[in-house]
């Protein structure tokens, strides 16, 4: 069964077009979207990523992507809360139409359980589909900081997910985590290759084999475009 969110959020655009080296769409949008004639066979486009080895960790730091959720866009909202808007349901605000108080996940995409959202007491966390650790190691290290902050902030690397199942991901890449909630694994794993696409991350030689063996089972699992940053991924309830 897909459930298909919308929310509200507005493009990460105007950092993302000054980035070297970031592709955008004719449209200069980005964010996740249902990945029917979105970006291509995501399991042919895994050929296209560079295969090297993982540089050491040595001098990573979050702060070298930013300052956590940033305006990048300039709404007035910080972007933990336009992909809080995006992604949850029945959202309630504090103080206008910015600070998202509480929501549901419905369903949450790693688990496929509906998890609540109640601020300051989340279970719920915002992310990175590649995790940033993952992408220091993977060439982010040797980019502007521009491109980093882009990258930290765009929709299409970004997902609402339960908090617990997040933190037990860390900065695992497709080889050493996939999402619990099997019916989710093609969906994730096509955002993961999309996104080291877009930005020119490269993968290991595990990574690549686990991207195949995922994609194989889906073969017209299509990447997620840039396009429409108010749409949210598909949510598949677990098998």
């Amino acid at each position: 069964m897909v459930r298909r969110h919308r929310g509200g959020i507005a493009v990460v655009a105007l950092v993302l077009v000054a980035v070297s080296g970031c592709e955008l769409d004719t449209d200069g949008s980005a964010g996740p979207q249902d990945t029917a004639g979105a970006g291509g066979a995501a399991l042919a486009a895994v050929d296209s990523l560079t295969v090297k080895g993982r540089a050491p960790k040595t001098g990573y730091d979050r702060d070298k992507f930013g300052s956590p959720w940033a305006d990048t866009d300039s709404n007035r909202c910080d972007t933990r809360d336009d992909i809080l808007k995006r992604d949850l349901e029945d959202v309630k605000f504090r103080g206008g139409d910015c600070t998202v108080a509480s929501g549901t996940l419905d369903p949450d995409p790693y688990t496929g359980k509906d998890v609540t959202f109640q601020r300051g007491r989340s279970q719920v966390d915002i992310d990175h589909i590649v995790a940033l650790s993952d992408a220091w190691q993977k060439g982010a290290q040797k980019w502007d900081p521009s491109k980093r902050i882009a990258l930290a902030n765009d929709p299409l690397n970004l997902l609402a997910v339960d908090a617990g199942t997040n933190r037990g991901k860390g900065d695992g890449d497709t080889a050493t985590w996939l999402p619990p909630n099997k019916g989710y694994r093609c969906t994730y794993v096509a955002a993961q290759v999309a996104v080291k696409k877009k930005y020119g991350l490269w993968v290991t030689k595990a990574e690549q084999s686990a991207m195949k063996r995922v994609l194989s089972a889906c073969p017209d699992q299509n990447l997620p475009a840039g396009g429409n940053p108010t749409k949210a991924p598909e949510r598949f309830h677990a098998d």
